[in-house]
């Protein structure tokens, strides 16, 4: 797809981290960009900053997504794309073992229940209702209609101890990736899903600098944090590369995560 001033692009967690600079991104190149996120404070800022509009929009609630595709739409026009980078960690044992007692506490399901209503079907509920109106775009001259980009995990594939949560979340973003595809591909609609191992965003800005130098070393070229701008510039790969459709990427320096 080509990027210009014709296309309109929604960022779902567009206030921060991969989704800031992927909004920003797609901003460079002329796309007018729609910004989803519950940070309200930050979100309006870098849609200033980028000539966007900020909608506040909780990914878990149907109406809210519609609110926000309506203004979206209103503002400038039907989206050609779509990245979803919305979405929250989790961390917690599956059971927890009190060493001092015989004390056990089992995964709250309430925060199983949410990381999977922001993470899967926060995605699939954006993607639905961006595809549905997607599919009546006039075709380019590749015949595209749009492109949906997912944000995975590595973790998807090889989730440590305490991510069974935040894995299986991502492990469903990855598994409907194919489908979706096949389902869209009729009408021109690509869908893809980038799969980033540990970048510098909010999440690792939050953990120890004991924690973040041992993700940084672990990660075997570079030898370092991923930026988000690194992930930014393959969503704008993906954007433009017409035969990229169905794919799982993983953008990760060749770190493989441990059990641990």
């Amino acid at each position: 797809m080509h990027l210009d001033g014709s296309v309109a692009a929604i960022v779902t967690g567009g206030a921060s981290g991969l989704g800031e600079a992927t909004a920003r991104a797609l901003a460079g190149t002329g796309v007018r960009v729609t910004l989803f996120d519950v940070d309200v404070s930050h979100g309006q800022t870098v849609a200033a900053q980028i000539g966007g509009l900020f909608m506040p929009v909780d990914v878990t609630a149907d109406a809210s997504v519609e609110r926000g595709l309506a203004a979206a739409r209103a503002a400038f026009g039907q989206e050609r794309i779509l990245v979803n980078c919305a979405g929250i960690l989790a961390a917690a044992r599956t059971v927890r073992r009190d060493p001092d007692s015989d004390a056990v506490d089992s995964f709250p399901m309430t925060l199983f229940e949410r990381v999977l209503q922001v993470n899967l079907a926060g995605t699939f509920r954006c993607l639905t209702r961006c595809a549905a109106g997607m599919v009546l775009n006039a075709p380019n001259s590749d015949g595209e209609r749009g492109v949906i980009i997912n944000t995975g995990s590595i973790a998807a594939l090889e989730g440590q101890a305490g991510q069974a949560a935040y894995a299986a979340s991502k492990a469903g973003v990855v598994g409907l990736t194919l489908p979706v595809a096949r389902d869209l591909a009729a009408d021109g609609i690509r869908i893809n899903a980038i799969l980033p191992g540990v970048f510098e965003t909010p999440m690792i800005a939050a953990a120890s600098d004991k924690l973040r130098g041992a993700l940084a070393a672990s990660v075997p070229f570079p030898n370092r944090l991923g930026r988000p701008g690194e992930f930014a510039r393959l969503v704008l790969e993906v954007c433009r590369n017409v035969y990229l459709n169905g794919a799982t990427i993983r953008l990760d320096g060749a770190v493989r995560l441990t059990a641990h």
